[in-house]
């Protein structure tokens, strides 16, 4: 039986971490980027992060050098950790993103270069040959499971939207079941947010299209903490999102939702969303060790390439600072 991991195994990576933050994007350096003279000058003040100079400042190059910089981090990481299981959490997306590419390419018989992101636990280029060669017998059950699923659907309905459907309830079911396997009630807090999070998009969008419950209850994700069905009669006329997600995390998201399903904005609201999860994730920060900082740390990080690339792709398309500002999420620091 393997050795059960306590939070003194997490003494020497905690450590680590919290002199790692010190070097994260902070607000006060998002406004320099802002500031700055020139999208070249902007990139400078990633030096203070630990960015090396981009190759090219394009949208494509500046793309490549930050999934580098997240593929870097999670295998050091994976290395590093006491249970890797907790890194897998935040690499599982980019699986099913791959995934969604290697459907839509086939369906499409369009080539898939370039799309696929090198982050997850399988390496892109073998999970495309293997899906190729239509073996994917290496891959965990759930995965192949969704992959075959997800095929038949496309295959039978032509509908790519369905096929996805398939993919993001097998996305966050190995999230949960990765967040089990590490036994931290904090991870698996996270994810049951994350996937309130997503049902909570999902309905705010069900509800602007018009859609109706069938729709919508095929886009939920089960495992969070709110009630499917208080979600599905909130948005069909039976209750009201702002009540479903009162006195949780999602509450000045569901706010803002509200409004959104009227017609105002969506960056609003989206960003609200994602500010939610920092919030619950800052906790960790208050945690001397113990799996609690690695996983906050994890999410900062990626929180950190998201503003990165809104800072930079904005200045790029020459975009003012208050339009990009607004997208901007709440800092980890």
């Amino acid at each position: 039986m393997a050795k059960k991991i306590n939070e003194y195994d997490y003494l020497y990576i905690s450590a680590r971490i919290h002199a790692m933050e010190n070097r994260l994007l902070t607000r006060e350096r998002m406004e320099r980027m802002l500031g700055a003279h020139s999208v070249d000058d902007a990139a400078k003040v990633l030096s203070e992060c630990g960015y090396g100079e981009f190759a090219s400042l394009t949208p494509a190059s500046i793309e490549h050098t930050l999934d580098q910089a997240r593929l870097e981090l999670f295998t050091e990481l994976r290395r590093s950790v006491p249970d890797p299981s907790i890194v897998d959490v935040f690499c599982i997306k980019y699986d099913y993103h791959n995934a969604k590419v290697l459907l839509k390419a086939e369906a499409t018989g369009q080539r898939p270069d370039g799309l696929f992101l090198d982050a997850g636990r399988y390496p892109a280029a073998a999970l495309q040959e293997d899906y190729l060669k239509g073996d994917l017998s290496r891959y965990s059950e759930t995965f192949r499971a969704a992959v075959a699923e997800a095929k038949d659907t496309m295959a039978s309905s032509g509908d790519p939207q369905a096929a996805d459907f398939v993919l993001d309830r097998a996305y966050y079911a190995e999230m949960l079941q990765a967040a089990e396997a590490a036994r931290s009630q904090f991870l698996l807090g996270y994810v049951r947010l994350s996937i309130d999070s997503a049902n909570l998009r999902s309905a705010v969008r069900s509800a602007r299209m018009g859609k109706g419950a069938d729709f919508l209850r095929r886009a939920l994700i089960p495992g969070g903490n709110v009630s499917l069905d208080s979600i599905t009669a909130a948005v069909t006329g039976r209750g009201e999102l702002t009540q479903v997600f009162s006195h949780t995390y999602l509450e000045a998201a569901a706010a803002s939702g509200a409004e959104a399903v009227k017609g105002g904005a969506l960056t609003d609201f989206e960003r609200l969303c994602d500010n939610a999860l920092t919030a619950y994730l800052t906790q960790g920060k208050r945690v001397a060790f113990g799996e609690h900082p690695l996983i906050g740390y994890l999410y900062a990080k990626e929180n950190e390439l998201t503003t990165i690339r809104i800072i930079l792709t904005g200045r790029l398309a020459g975009l003012d600072s208050d339009t990009i500002r607004e997208r901007l999420r709440e800092s980890y620091v």
